[in-house]
């Protein structure tokens, strides 16, 4: 099979349209659709299902672009890396970290590392698991640090460092913070702020209230940016929840925790890596650090 047959593919995947993929590759419509049919041939089934208006992937296609896409990752990686070495210049490491490995855990690591490997660019990128798993399958990452609240899969591996557990807070302003211990019911009448995409932690509390019998919490704010839901709760009476070991850094931006006599939610953390992933020697070298650390 050929790698210009797999772009092909991975183009009308995208555009949903013969005509627009012809137009991104540069090649004629029927040159476009009898390599598609080629490809098709190749496998003996259909990858697309022939729309009155453009294309759509069937559940053959759609096992196929997720292949296609890692592989095309681990090729521009493996360009990307032959091209490095060849100039004497060490490969960029890839990490995605949750919030609290975004603000509180990975940066003195990663200073660390650098001062002993000046050369190592790392692009460090801050997600949730919702948007950091998918990008890791991908192949768009090398290594995650996130909460490890997700079922396990065959072409990951898992590796549990530290316990989370969840706590709530708001403005210091907001009445909850004065209070020993807040009820449940108290807590699901204020507006909420979460982290944009975070549909595991959103569904963790909305389990939480359902076990008291109530509905989901009103979502009233989302955003991408840990430090932007810090500072918009000082804004009003919203309530957010966060990793206990952030509990620091929200109490020095002013911040205090809502007590409550229950467990909101505690899960894993810890590193996540693709089962096929071979390391660099620079990338088990800052794993190491991260497994050291006195978590």
């Amino acid at each position: 099979m050929q790698s210009r047959l797999l772009q092909s593919f991975l183009v009308v995947a995208e555009k949903k349209s013969i005509t627009e993929a012809s137009n991104t590759l540069h090649v004629s419509q029927p040159a476009l659709t009898k390599s598609i049919q080629k490809l098709e041939d190749d496998l003996g089934v259909k990858l697309f299902e022939r729309l009155s208006v453009g294309v759509q992937l069937t559940k053959f296609g759609v096992i196929l672009q997720r292949h296609a896409k890692i592989m095309d990752n681990e090729y521009r990686h493996a360009v990307s890396s032959i091209g490095e070495l060849r100039d004497g210049r060490s490969r960029a490491l890839r990490i995605g970290a949750g919030p609290v490995w975004l603000v509180s855990i990975l940066p003195p690591v990663i200073a660390q590392f650098q001062r002993e490997h000046p050369d190592v660019k790392i692009s460090l990128i801050g997600g949730v698991i919702d948007t950091l798993l998918p990008a890791l399958i991908n192949g768009e990452l090398d290594l995650i640090c996130v909460s490890l609240d997700f079922p396990n899969r065959s072409e990951i591996i898992k590796e549990p460092l530290f316990d989370v557990c969840h706590v709530l807070i708001a403005s210091p302003e907001h009445p909850l913070t004065k209070q020993p211990f807040a009820e449940t019911e108290s807590i699901h009448k204020y507006p909420w702020m979460v982290l944009k995409s975070d549909y595991i932690g959103t569904e963790r509390i909305s389990s939480f209230f359902a076990t008291n019998g109530l509905k989901p919490p009103q979502i009233a704010l989302e955003t991408t940016s840990i430090y932007s839901l810090l500072e918009g709760l000082k804004g009003g009476d919203y309530i957010a929840h966060i990793p206990k070991q952030m509990l620091p850094l929200a109490q020095s931006m002013g911040l205090q925790e809502i007590k409550l006599k229950q467990v909101i939610w505690e899960t894993a953390a810890g590193l996540v890596q693709r089962s096929s992933n071979r390391n660099s020697s620079q990338m088990n070298e800052l794993i190491s650090l991260i497994r050291n650390l006195p978590l």
